[in-house]
This record gives structure tokens, C-alpha cells and sequence, in this order.
């Protein structure tokens, strides 16, 4: 999952990336940072804020001259060869130019899958090619950069680019797999978004000044709001810190139906006073059966650490966690130390805590409407 990695995060000299995208005879080049977000813990509210559902997907800037077609990650990455399905999409459209920005999606059942967004990030093109014939991807597009014309449109305020990008949408309504995102002024609106699009893969509530340019590379124009849950889960194992001998993490788990213990993910969020506060905590407890599931057998895909080494634990511990993704059964991201669960058996840390129902939002009825 490196080159997942590489894509989310950015970590790619600006030297190469500049290489790894040809020139493209637009007002806007590859690559080129996308505006950015900062996370607040409400929704704001005022005549200047517009909303639009947040996609757990991965970020895209499209860019069409011609019979070429450009698509760039978050990151600066090129992403056109894991998508190959919408890179054809962008080439059949009627304007023969443009920049937009948007998702890259997969919804199956009327939700979003995040798990097979990540098995397109693959060294095989037949592979790829077989998941995009099986799982085609969507382009959800909330942005307008550069209009059929070639003129920019990033100077202008996001009321004026929504304008046109509906416009633009008018000449390729057709499309069924680049589809609008939805905005809206009203901020009920975006409240029902972030409540009951949770279970169908919406990732929270964005929200825009209205009145404002395209913020490339900045913050100042968007907030996001995302969806964030806790979990009570068993402690596992830790990991010593890389430099002396405190604690680096906890290593966290849930029972599965089974009746083992299976290995979800991590907390490292202490302060270093906590961390050797820990070690009176955990190190009583090492040399237990550890995770008798699935087990760590090295730091998570998901994270930073590259200390593969591991100190099971008898499972006795249980503490509440924070977390924002849970998929291909474990946390995403490293989680959130809330609070140590004593009062709370072991066994009772499930997974029915991390599994959700059927959507209350069809995604596919929202795109519709």
C-alpha cells in the first residue's frame, strides 16, 4: 500500500511530479493542489456558506485537452491507470476541454465502497482492467477550473464556477459515470447529510464560501465537518517507542464470531509523561496469548510506524477509542486514546460495535436528484 500512501499523503518530490505528467496546453497545469479543507467540529451557518455531502473517496483533478486526459490525485500523483473506465469517460464527453474537480467513487448497493476503491491501486493493468469492468468508478464533480472555452474560472467566486459547472453538466447529462455533486444554501440540509448518510459511506459535511476564489493549496475557503465514532476495544499488545524504553502504541482488537481476538489497528495518541505512565499499566500483562485472531504481524498499512516488532498481552484491558473509518475490518487511521473501560469484560468488545446498517441515504437517489 505504498503507492496508496503516497497518493493520500503527497510525499513525492515536486521535481518528479512535475515528470510524471505531460504538458497539457490549458490555462491551469498538472500538477496542481487542489484547495484544501480545514476539519471544525460544526457545520457553520450564514448566507455565505454553500454545503456539499463530503465523498470517502479519493480526490481527483481532471484535466481534458483534446485527446488528452490528465487525472491527478490529492497528492499530484497521476491516477489515470487505476481508473482507466472514467479516463474513456472524459475522452467521450462533447467539450473538448476543461479542469474540474471531484471524487472518485465506487458505490455498490447504494453505498460507497472504499475497500474497492483501494484494490484498484494495483501493479497489474489486467487486474485493473478486470475491477473496472466488474466495479466501475464514478467521478462525483462539486468544482469548474477551466471552462470548454479554456478560459479560468478559479478567479471567480464559487457562486459564479457552480454557474457554470451546471451549465457544463447540461451539455453531458448523459454521462453515468461522471455524475454532479449536490450543493445546497440550506443548512438543515447538510445537518440530514452528516446524520444519515453515515451508514451509506458519506464521510461528513462540507461546506464553502460562496463568495470566494478557488483556494488552491490553501484552507481558507472550505471546512469540513467529518463523522467521528468511538469503539471499546481490548488491548492486545503495544509497541515500545522507537527511542528508549517507553510505549510508542497499543495495539487494539475486537472478538470476532469465532470467539478470537483479531487485531484492528492501533492508538498512539499520548503525551510522553503518559507514555511511561503505560508502561506500569501494560508491561504487568506482556506475555499473554496476545491476539488469538488475526494478528499484527507488522505495523498497520495504514500507518507511519516501521517498528514491526510487537509485545503480546494477556487481553485484559479495555479502553474507549475515537475513530473516523473503519473498513476491510480495521481502523483506517490511528485511532483517538479516549478513556480506560474497567467496568467493561473483554468479551464484550465485538464487532457489532464497528458494523453498520443498510444506508439511510441512497447514493445513487441522492446523485439522481
Amino acid at each position: 500500500m505504498q503507492v496508496m500512501a503516497k497518493i493520500k499523503a503527497g510525499a513525492v518530490p515536486a521535481a518528479a511530479l512535475k515528470q510524471a505528467f505531460p504538458p497539457i496546453r490549458l490555462p491551469i497545469q498538472p500538477p496542481f493542489p487542489p484547495m484544501e479543507a480545514r476539519l471544525v467540529s460544526e457545520i457553520p451557518s450564514g448566507p455565505e456558506w454553500v454545503y456539499e455531502p463530503k465523498w470517502d473517496g479519493f480526490r481527483c483533478l481532471a484535466f481534458r485537452r483534446s485527446r488528452e486526459v490528465l487525472l491527478q490525485s490529492k497528492a499530484g500523483q497521476p491516477l489515470g491507470r487505476y481508473f482507466p473506465e472514467l479516463a474513456q469517460a472524459f475522452l467521450e464527453l462533447a467539450p473538448g476541454q476543461f479542469v474540474l474537480d471531484g471524487e472518485i467513487v465506487i458505490v455498490r448497493g447504494g453505498t460507497l465502497s472504499f475497500d474497492d476503491l483501494l484494490l484498484r491501486i494495483h501493479p497489474a493493468a489486467s487486474r485493473i482492467r478486470r475491477l473496472a469492468q466488474e466495479t466501475p468508478a464514478s467521478f462525483l464533480c462539486f468544482d469548474l477550473l477551466v471552462d470548454e472555452t479554456g478560459k479560468s474560472l478559479a478567479g471567480l467566486p464559487l457562486s459564479e464556477r457552480r454557474r457554470e459547472l451546471q451549465k457544463f453538466f447540461l451539455r453531458i447529462r448523459n454521462s453515468t459515470s461522471i455524475r454532479l455533486s449536490p450543493s445546497t444554501p440550506d443548512r438543515s440540509q447538510a445537518l440530514r447529510w452528516a446524520s444519515e448518510g453515515a451508514t451509506s459511506g458519506l464521510d461528513g459535511v462540507m461546506a464553502k464560501r460562496a463568495d470566494l476564489p478557488y483556494a488552491s493549496a490553501e484552507r481558507t475557503a472550505m471546512q469540513k465537518v467529518k463523522r467521528i465514532r468511538t469503539a471499546d476495544c481490548v488491548v492486545g499488545g503495544f509497541r515500545y517507542a522507537a527511542k528508549g524504553r517507553a510505549i510508542g502504541s497499543l495495539l487494539l482488537g475486537l472478538y470476532n464470531e469465532a470467539g478470537r481476538l483479531d487485531h484492528i489497528g492501533f492508538t498512539s495518541s499520548f503525551t510522553a509523561g503518559q507514555r511511561y505512565e503505560l508502561k506500569r499499566i501494560v508491561e504487568p500483562l506482556t506475555g499473554g496469548e496476545g491476539f488469538s485472531g488475526k494478528a499484527p504481524g507488522g505495523p498497520s498499512r495504514w500507518s507511519t510506524e516501521r517498528r514491526g516488532e510487537w509485545e503480546p498481552l494477556a487481553p485484559k484491558l479495555v479502553c474507549e477509542v475515537r475513530y473516523d473509518y473503519f473498513s476491510g475490518g480495521r481502523f483506517r487511521h490511528g485511532a483517538k486514546f479516549l478513556r480506560w473501560r474497567p467496568e467493561k469484560l473483554p468479551r464484550q468488545c465485538t464487532f457489532s460495535q464497528v458494523r453498520e446498517p443498510a444506508g439511510a441515504v441512497d447514493i445513487s437517489a441522492l446523485l439522481a436528484a
